[in-house]
């Protein structure tokens, strides 16, 4: 394994030990059976992923395919949406992993092409099974990975993600497919490919970009939209999203497709916390967002708790008996933070419940023993209560 490394500053008034590198990610290995041949990928882990008290989270997963071309901005893009306070967090936190290129022409393509000449089509099965039978477990046995997983490519790499959304058995939970190539993808071709299309399938989230090629490339939008009228035709509730840039060509419009395409998969994981007042609609949210997804995803705990210190705050005890549920939902979702218990204890502390706060304090300093706030709590709660006595 070496290291990724995109810049280094170094100032002359500063000394040598304060050129440290910004690192954003990692380079690997491995020998696919599959593909009788050694793969490279790039892997960008998140910020909180070294955290020592936050080892019990896990994080779900973007391939991303032409990682050699895309890995930089894309790990960035997703530091820069998944990181800062729980009012700027647009999608979660995920481990990003750029996938190197081999051979594009025969990876990325679902279907043997007959041509003149001889080519190497008509490999992107077997790329697929490489993907989800050797990298993803792969990736899943040394890293802390929750079974969400996003494929992402562009134009052969946006063909083989719509390959892949259409697969029964595919290991991805929803698809960013950016001006894909779908010039071997006639109607025939496609009537054909979505014959066996369920609604299992159809309920995935998958996002389709188009660029403007004018009048050179009128054909290949045109199959961009016949193909997302025809997944509409078949349910109700598609769950899809064409998006056409008129003003993007096919390299320039992979930057905002792939942050749109972020943000229709993530539509609603986000919330203000000043607009949450209701525990129970509050909860109805996260369950329908996690139906779409096809995915359990709990609500954020930074989100949780700041919305829960918010109506803490309330003069009204009505209200503040609202937060304790938020508290409590935390400590519920993310049994070993101890930052949540750390709040709850300080809820219970709010609300004159002595005995609970001791207990959530205890918790959080178990969790965590240099947690010195906890500590302090627990100490001032006792000598309180050995006063009274």
């Amino acid at each position: 394994m070496s290291t990724i490394i995109t810049l280094c500053l170094g100032f002359i008034h500063l000394n040598a030990q304060s050129n440290e590198p910004i690192v954003i990610g990692s380079k690997h290995h491995i020998t696919s059976d599959i593909l009788s041949e050694e793969r490279a990928y790039w892997i960008s882990l998140p910020e909180s992923y070294k955290d020592e008290f936050k080892s019990y989270k896990k994080y779900p997963v973007l391939i991303l395919l032409d990682g050699n071309t895309h890995f930089h901005f894309a790990s960035g893009m997703v530091n820069s949406m998944s990181s800062g306070n729980s009012d700027k967090r647009e999608i979660p936190e995920m481990i990003v992993i750029g996938v190197l290129n081999v051979n594009r022409e025969r990876d990325f393509t679902p279907d043997k092409i007959i041509t003149k000449r001889k080519n190497e089509t008509g490999g992107g099965d077997n790329f697929l099974s490489f993907i989800e039978t050797e990298l993803i477990p792969k990736i899943d046995s040394e890293f802390r990975t929750a079974p969400y997983r996003i494929l992402v490519g562009h134009s052969l790499g946006g063909l083989i993600t719509a390959h892949s959304y259409l697969q029964q058995n595919s290991l991805f939970n929803s698809f960013i497919s950016i001006d894909p190539s779908f010039g071997t993808w006639d109607e025939k071709v496609m009537d054909e490919k979505l014959n066996n299309s369920t609604n299992e399938i159809l309920n995935k989230p998958l996002y389709i970009a188009t660029a403007n090629w004018g009048q050179r490339n009128l054909r290949n939008r045109d199959r961009h939209i016949r193909f997302f009228e025809l997944l509409n035709s078949k349910t109700k509730n598609l769950n899809a999203y064409h998006q056409y840039y008129p003003s993007k060509n096919h390299s320039s419009v992979v930057l905002p497709a792939f942050y749109d395409g972020l943000n229709f998969i993530f539509k609603g994981y986000n919330k203000s916390y000043r607009q949450v007042d209701n525990f129970e609609k509050f909860i109805n949210h996260y369950q329908e967002f996690s139906i779409r997804n096809s995915y359990d995803f709990k609500p954020p705990e930074e989100l949780v708790n700041r919305i829960a210190y918010h109506l803490m705050r309330s003069n009204d005890k009505l209200v503040k008996k609202e937060a304790l549920k938020f508290f409590e939902l935390n400590a519920k979702n993310y049994p070993q933070s101890y930052n949540v218990f750390d709040s709850l204890g300080e809820a219970y502390y709010i609300l004159n419940n002595r005995n609970e706060a001791i207990e959530n304090f205890t918790i959080s300093l178990e969790l965590n023993p240099e947690n010195e706030n906890a500590l302090e709590m627990i100490n001032k709660l006792k000598d309180a209560d050995g006063k009274n006595k």
